[in-house]
């Protein structure tokens, strides 16, 4: 039996008297719960569905930009790596020169100073054998003052002649540092004379290192 609501709504309206069962309303606040709770729970996965959508869009955009950058790395090692290589060569090339150039240091022209000795001698005398080898590297700007070739020269004649004229003929050549006496030997009638000479280092071509200057 419904009971009748004490409550009154308005002063001097006319009572009102809620004839729904105690359960029926029961039953109604329990249905209006289960939806605004059903409502909430379908509003939080959409919200989830939603959330992981973006982030799983936000994982492949970053995987793309990843798959680019790494291509992108890749190929720049790849650029540097050929790079590697031309650098290794161009390391061996200079050193190869800088060997040449110290290899090369004591170059000189032998017949030149060979036809510069013989023209250097008395008539009847000529040049027959030398044994003549490049001293050190260059090291001072002045080549004038530094050892360049350095040796023996053999000379011959048919008559007997005197060893000091041959030094002193000589000495008066373009870069010699020093000519000296040595041995002066007869034998089946040829006299041969052996003279220690120096010169200095502007014998020296130095073709090797302009080249490498250049």
């Amino acid at each position: 039996m419904a009971t009748a609501n004490p409550a009154i709504q308005a002063w001097g309206a006319a009572p009102r008297v809620n004839l729904m069962p105690r359960a029926e309303s029961e039953r109604r606040q329990r249905t209006r719960l289960a939806k605004r709770w059903i409502g909430a729970l379908v509003g939080a996965l959409l919200a989830v569905v939603v959330a992981s959508g973006l982030a799983f869009g936000l994982q492949v955009v970053a995987a793309q930009r990843l798959a680019v950058e790494q291509a992108r790395t890749t190929s720049l090692l790849g650029q540097l790596a050929e790079l590697g290589e031309v650098q290794r060569a161009l390391d061996l090339e200079s050193d190869l020169r800088d060997f040449r150039a110290g290899a090369m240091a004591t170059d000189f022209r032998w017949s030149p100073l060979i036809a510069t000795v013989q023209q250097q001698l008395p008539a009847g005398v000529t040049l027959t054998g030398f044994s003549l080898a490049p001293g050190p590297v260059p090291q001072g700007d002045d080549p004038s003052a530094e050892v360049g070739v350095s040796g023996t020269v053999t000379l011959s004649s048919a008559t007997p002649t005197e060893i000091v004229p041959l030094v002193r003929a000589l000495r008066p050549m373009p870069a010699v540092l020093e000519a000296d006496g040595w041995e002066a030997t007869a034998e089946d009638g040829a006299y041969a004379y052996e003279i220690r000479i120096a010169l200095d280092q502007s014998l020296y071509t130095g073709a090797y290192a302009e080249e490498d200057a250049e």
